[in-house]
């Protein structure tokens, strides 16, 4: 009755009802005071009219965006699959005001980490004046020797730099670690904008929140400055399609519209790096750099990394190519660099810091027994003003204990390398657990761009939030989630947009150049389409006939298993096992040309998939199976739609046409080659004429039962029918005459002058003729064109 009442009188008051920070540090929504801050009242006070179950629709439709968009948390280990994204609805929420201060300081530091990592690779004063231990610097693992004395063709190391920040016990920003080297998290906070406008677009919409588009148009815009090689291009160095950030830099690649490039898409040529590309090699003059210093060249760095370039840091050498962040630049995020930067701050820019670091000792230095309990100030904390927090090097945020005998203790073990960190407090911020707003602790992570009027900090990020009230649950490693940050103004905001100015006459662009791994894995997520389609429709085949007859023993279910057995199939399942592998495969290539597959098309694969992995554990054959296998094909169905009405034609469309096209005409001359044969048993020919999904159209134009001659002159011969194998061909050939060097002054490539004596050895025949001899000779030879393809394009 009380809560009753108090929702009557103040709906924001009851809304609150179960938020009740610890007192022990900030909480972003009270003040001091207990008061409501009032950056907060705007959206509190749309909150608090959403009802329950307005409230679960909205978090079911943000969700639901997130999986959409194929947005997942992939944990980088071979036991632990993706889970769902873990957004937290409720976003963070800062004024304008203290955002202006904090991007004040952000972008004195970022000037100080220039300077300082340009010293570091250059002049090294820093370390000849004793500013900087050498010892520290040269054990430092991030600290690349090969990298001295280059400098970056733009003349600047950093271009993309995010800070990881949480509040100190008064409420100040501190900044907990430098991201340098190549600062994940951007799709993230993109992704998370998206997600949490469809939870609350009334609310963001009345909010003035600040816009993030304009951010990265200016980091674009000053990628494109640097590409100064004629035709050259810019991309995303990438690592391994399976890293856990694979997806985000995909989605970044897609939004900028760059080229998404894996380490084994480069190679050097005279210096210059280019892309293999299925038009040859292209050259390549910016790259933004998301892989790690060290597996970014196996000769000059760690030579047992399989995802680097051969060759890269000449070519930086050179002064060839621009990365953005320079190599070595990781040299910054090293934990002890914390405890030198107050003093670098004075020593460099004769400035204080405006934003102080988190307190930091580095232990290298015996004199850290009597500094354990200095805070970033300059001020001693007792024991009683000081958290003991964990101590976790895989994590993105470290804290230190800060007690006098754990540091002795780790003195002790672990010797000069460690380094310790203290905190006195993180703030606390909204969070939706169980439908109620609860405090969870949070830090937050700013990202800033180089521009050519210097830093711009994105207005906005995203926040770790922690799972329970205990600090360590911030990780999202550990059951941690991330929100959206508002920076939010008190009157309306720009409307910024990621299209550049034009002046005159819009030029059309040009198609972007496409790597040959790219191409490969659209070319085998055709095959990979179309193959499970087929394996689709030979199951519901089996099982139609299994519900009628009952019975596996007879002629024409026998000569079904041998059929599946080849394919290969398990005949006694109702949903093998190897169908959902080859799904699987689908996926994994699907999500390797996730820069350039359709977020519908990928969740269309992904709802087969689903579908399958649901359906599998519970079916039993026959009937029951059947309508199954029908309701998957009604799915696959959907997927080539969209592919077929959506997907530009482009030379991605290509290789994924020809692909099904490959697969297509192999499959159906094995069907043929099978339930065709003069020794075929009865009903065979039915079975062809099911898998080819051809029934209608035969009766409809055939009067007489099904015989050979009719069955192989609709399935083989007639142009008009999209499953048969001349029509397939024709199809093949038109494609593949639109591939870069299919045809060379007159001359055809290897490929086209396959593809036309295949189609003409098919063209001149007759359907007495089409033999099962020759229909497993016409799969054969598509096969060897297939390899001739790969040959000339994919590898």
């Amino acid at each position: 009755m009380a809560n009753a009442r108090l929702a009557e009188t103040d709906p924001i008051e009851a809304a609150l009802s179960d938020y009740r920070p610890s007192g022990e540090g900030v909480d972003e929504l009270f003040d001091a005071s207990g008061n409501i801050r009032p950056v907060w009242r705007q959206f509190l006070g749309g909150f608090s009219g959403i009802s329950s179950e307005g409230m679960t629709a909205r978090i079911r439709q943000g969700d639901q965006y997130l999986r959409d968009a194929g947005v997942f948390f992939r944990q980088n280990t071979a036991e632990t699959a993706d889970r769902a994204w873990p957004l937290s609805h409720v976003p963070v929420i800062i004024h304008e005001d203290e955002w202006r201060d904090l991007s004040a300081g952000l972008i004195q530091r970022a000037e100080l980490l220039e300077k300082v990592v340009a010293d570091l690779y250059g002049e090294n004063r820093l370390v000849s004046n004793g500013d900087l231990p050498a010892s520290f610097v040269a054990s430092n693992p991030k600290w690349l020797r090969p990298m001295v004395g280059v400098e970056p063709p733009s003349g600047h190391h950093l271009h993309f730099i995010a800070f990881e920040l949480g509040r100190g016990p008064r409420g100040k920003w501190w900044v907990l670690s430098d991201r340098t080297q190549a600062p994940a998290g951007v799709g993230i906070a993109l992704e998370n904008r998206l997600a949490t406008t469809r939870v609350f677009p009334e609310l963001f919409a009345k909010s003035n929140v600040h816009r993030l588009a304009g951010f990265f148009r200016q980091f674009r815009e000053s990628l494109q400055a640097h590409n100064t090689v004629p035709e050259g291009r810019i991309g995303i160095l990438t690592s391994r399609s399976l890293s856990d950030a694979y997806l985000e830099h995909a989605y970044i690649a897609r939004y900028l519209g760059f080229m998404l490039i894996e380490g084994e898409d480069l190679t050097i040529v005279d210096g210059t790096v280019m892309v293999r590309t299925v038009a040859g090699l292209s050259p390549i003059s910016v790259l933004w750099r998301r892989l790690i210093d060290t597996d970014s060249d196996p000769l000059d760095f760690d030579e047992r990394t399989l995802i680097g370039t051969p060759g890269l840091v000449n070519a930086v050498r050179e002064g060839k190519l621009h990365l953005a962040n320079s190599l070595g630049s990781g040299v910054l995020e090293a934990r002890g660099m914390l405890a030198f930067m107050p003093h670098l701050c004075e020593a460099m820019l004769g400035e204080l810091p405006k934003l102080p670091n988190v307190a930091t000792w580095w232990c290298g230095d015996a004199a850290a027994r009597n500094y354990v309990q200095m805070n970033a100030n300059g001020m001693l904390l007792s024991p009683a003003q000081s958290r003991m927090l964990p101590f976790d090097p895989d994590d993105d945020i470290v804290y230190g204990a800060h007690l006098r005998d754990t540091l002795e203790s780790r003195l002790a073990s672990e010797g000069a390398s460690l380094v310790g960190q203290e905190i006195a407090s993180v703030s606390t911020t909204p969070a939706l657990v169980d439908g109620r707003l609860v405090p969870r602790p949070m830090t937050l992570r700013m990202f800033l761009c180089r521009t050519p009027k210097g830093w711009r900090v994105m207005p906005g990020g995203y926040a770790r939030i922690g799972r329970t009230e205990d600090l360590s649950a911030v990780s999202m490693k550990r059951g941690g989630s991330v929100a959206d940050v508002w920076i939010v103004s008190d009157n309306p905001v720009p409307i910024e947009t990621m299209a550049d100015q034009v002046r005159g006459r819009y030029p059309r662009p040009q198609s972007g150049t496409l790597p040959s791994r790219a191409a490969d894995n659209l070319y085998w997520l055709g095959r990979y389409a179309e193959r499970i389609e087929h394996m689709v429709r030979m199951l519901r085949a089996q099982n139609l006939r299994l519900a009628e007859v009952g019975e596996r023993d007879g002629p024409l279910s026998k000569s079904i298993a041998a059929y599946m057995k080849e394919l290969p199939l398990d005949p006694t399942k109702p949903l093998p096992q190897e169908l959902l592998w080859t799904l699987n495969s689908a996926v994994l290539s699907a999500s390797r040309v996730h820069d350039r597959f359709s977020i519908d098309g990928w969740s269309a694969l992904r709802d087969i998939t689903d579908t399958a992995v649901d359906l599998a554990p519970t079916l039993v054959p026959g009937d029951a199976t059947a309508r199954a296998m029908t309701r998957l094909l009604y799915k696959i169905a959907a997927l080539s739609g969209l592919v077929h009405e959506n997907m530009f034609r482009f030379t991605d469309w290509q290789f994924l046409s020809v692909g099904r096209a490959i697969e297509r005409t192999t499959t159906m001359a094995a069907v043929l080659a099978h339930f065709a044969d003069a020794g075929a048993p009865e009903g065979s020919l039915d079975v062809a004429l099911e898998i080819g999904d051809c029934i209608m159209t035969y009766h409809r134009r055939y009067s007489l039962g099904c015989q050979r001659d009719t069955v192989i002159d609709l399935m083989v011969f007639d142009t008009m029918n999209p499953r048969s194998l001349l029509f397939q061909l024709e199809a093949m050939r038109t494609q593949i005459a639109k591939l870069p060097g299919a045809e060379d002054h007159g001359l055809m490539s290897p490929l086209a002058r396959a593809m036309l004596k295949i189609h003409a050895e098919l063209a001149v025949k007759t359907p007495e003729q089409v033999d099962t001899k020759f229909l497993l000779a016409l799969a054969d030879e598509v096969g060897e064109a297939s390899n001739l393809l790969s040959a000339a394009y994919l590898s």
